[in-house]
């Protein structure tokens, strides 16, 4: 709330007769409602826009010349910890894009740690530069197919509600189960009618995308086509365009973005590491790509601002006008969205402000509770009562997958991997300390050729899941990630080429993006010296574990048909 001398202090800036706080002078303001190009300076009092359109003059002066002044970016729907680092370490490698307010859903430490996942992502919240936004996790475990490391009621939820960084409830993962009327998950939404509800509803159409509208959800990140998209966009849902590492949805979705659509159109990247972050981008990149489409500039711009603002309830900012939240990027050029300087809530982001941030103590250093697993635990034995066995395919960019019904080799009553073929086993080992599952199928469309590689990293539930060529080599592999207390490993040859530490809950590195990164490039490579030919396969080993999202799914508990629901092993 601002007081009432600190308000007479911005309407006298604004007229121009006090010295603002910060000028900008010379900037050329893109309008994202009109599309008018104006050179003007912005003046700044506290953390608002004051005046445009004149001249000011304030204690701090910064000269655009002539650079773009456009709304900072909002990324409506994100997990922080699928950068890998700690929410201060995403703070400093993600607002440099311009990105000065994210929405993330805490789903993934949620599940591992429970509320306490949740009060760590709130007090980092408290204190990073960037405004970070939080949608409270939905579905804690995801589905009733996994072990996952804590479950949350509505009750779990509650005392987090009036929380100032909490904006609503997130993405609804488990759209059967609202179609299906579950009490508990109905019991949610129930208490958050009348604010922000969030969605995930992949390929849900017609009668049953009306129901699971009924319930009061407002958006969606999971179209994967035009058509998906269009329809749901019929139905009066926000479609949120998303680029992530992984799910790559931009070029089919471009389309979309028009005039008439842009006010219910917003950008996300959902699940986006530092490596992409570093070599491509973050929003910056989706919105010089989308402009690249053909998409009329200002409307991609109003897109990745003043829309998002809208649709999740963000009132004062996304416009660069006076009045507004003084979140600004600086762009050398606007069609390639070259992001040069930041204005977060009124002050220019620094190496400084970064630095002074308070600390937070990380928190689920002791969650990696699985037990040392031998090379025998993946043996599949033969299935005598089928002719063929189910396989998850995977394409590259996307975190659908697929089924294939083939015919594995045997050997003394063992089904075998088929390299030639493509057939290599995956396994989800339970690691939360609940029952110590370990589910053994199928995979085609890593290529490997030897080795194996692991990951404890596995949405939602975040067991270690590992895709190998050979047993021995599957058994070394998650092992080390157990001594690492989580993270990335490739064996090959009986040796570990590569790792990357995860300790805090399994999930994130203590260490700096830069050196996440450079750790990211090495397991690249080693991946690809075993023959991997996945762009990104860490982030692809960790959606095989993901039972929401159709079409095969590998849980501790076993291969997992997503439109059956139904295990099939």
């Amino acid at each position: 709330m601002q007081s009432v001398e600190t308000l007479a202090r911005m309407v006298a800036v604004g007229q121009g007769n006090a010295a603002a706080d910060l000028v900008i002078k010379n900037a050329s303001i893109l309008d994202v409602i009109t599309g008018e190009q104006t050179v003007s300076d912005i003046a700044i009092v506290e953390d608002r826009i004051v005046g445009t359109h004149g001249t000011f003059e304030g204690a701090e002066v910064i000269d655009a010349g002539g650079r773009w002044a456009v709304p900072g970016f909002i990324d409506t729907h994100l997990h922080i910890e699928s950068s890998l680092v700690t929410p201060f370490e995403f703070d400093r490698c993600v607002l440099p894009h311009g990105v000065t307010t994210v929405i993330c859903d805490p789903h993934e430490i949620a599940n591992v740690l429970g509320s306490s996942g949740i009060a760590y992502f709130l007090e980092c919240a408290e204190r990073t530069v960037m405004d970070v936004r939080v949608n409270l996790s939905s579905c804690v475990p995801a589905t009733a197919f996994e072990s996952a490391g804590a479950r949350l009621e509505i009750e779990d939820l509650e005392p987090f509600r009036q929380h100032e960084k909490v904006i609503g409830l997130a993405e609804v993962m488990n759209f059967p189960g609202v179609l299906a009327g579950d009490e508990q998950l109905l019991a949610k939404l129930a208490a958050f009618q009348g604010g922000h509800i969030d969605g995930h509803a992949p390929l849900l159409s017609g009668m049953g995308l009306n129901g699971y509208l009924a319930a009061g959800i407002r958006t969606d990140h999971e179209a994967t086509s035009a058509r998906e998209a269009r329809e749901k966009l019929l139905k009066g849902m926000a479609i949120l365009i998303r680029e992530g590492s992984v799910s790559k949805d931009l070029d089919a979705l471009a389309e979309i973005l028009d005039a008439n659509t842009s006010s219910f159109i917003a950008l996300c990247t959902d699940d986006r590491n530092p490596l992409d972050i570093d070599e491509e981008g973050h929003l910056d990149s989706s919105i010089r790509r989308l402009i690249a489409h053909g998409c009329p500039i200002h409307h991609v711009y109003r897109a990745a601002s003043h829309s998002a603002a809208r649709i999740f309830g963000l009132p004062d900012r996304g416009l660069v006008a006076p009045g507004w939240r003084a979140d600004i990027a600086l762009l050398d050029s606007l069609e390639e969205c070259q992001v040069s300087e930041v204005i977060a809530a009124g002050s220019v982001v620094t190496a400084e402000r970064f630095a002074a941030r308070a600390p937070v103590e990380p928190v689920g250093l002791d969650s990696m509770k699985a037990r040392p697993v031998a090379p025998e635990a993946f043996r599949v034995p033969e299935q005598r009562e089928r002719n063929s066995t189910p396989v998850m395919a995977v394409k590259p960019g996307l975190i659908l997958t697929f089924r294939e019904d083939v015919v594995l080799p045997v050997d003394q009553q063992e089904q075998l991997v088929d390299l030639e073929a493509d057939m290599i086993k995956v396994a989800v080992i339970e690691r939360h300390g609940n029952n110590h599952n370990i589910g053994v199928a199928f995979v085609r469309g890593f290529g490997l050729k030897r080795g194996a590689i692991a990951s404890s990293v596995g949405h939602d539930s975040h067991n270690i899941t590992v895709v190998g060529a050979n047993d021995a080599d599957m058994a070394l592999a998650a092992n080390r990630l157990m001594e690492l207390r989580g993270g990335f490993a490739v064996a090959d040859g009986g040796a570990i080429s590569s790792e990357l530490a995860l300790p805090l809950a399994g999930l994130m590195s203590l260490e700096p993006f830069e050196v996440v990164a450079e750790s990211l490039r090495q397991l690249r490579a080693a991946a690809q010296a075993i023959g991997c030919t996945l762009p990104e396969p860490f982030l692809q080993v960790a959606f095989l574990a993901l039972p929401v999202i159709p079409h095969l799914k590998m849980t501790d508990r076993g291969l997992f048909d997503v439109d059956m629901f139904e295990f099939l092993s």
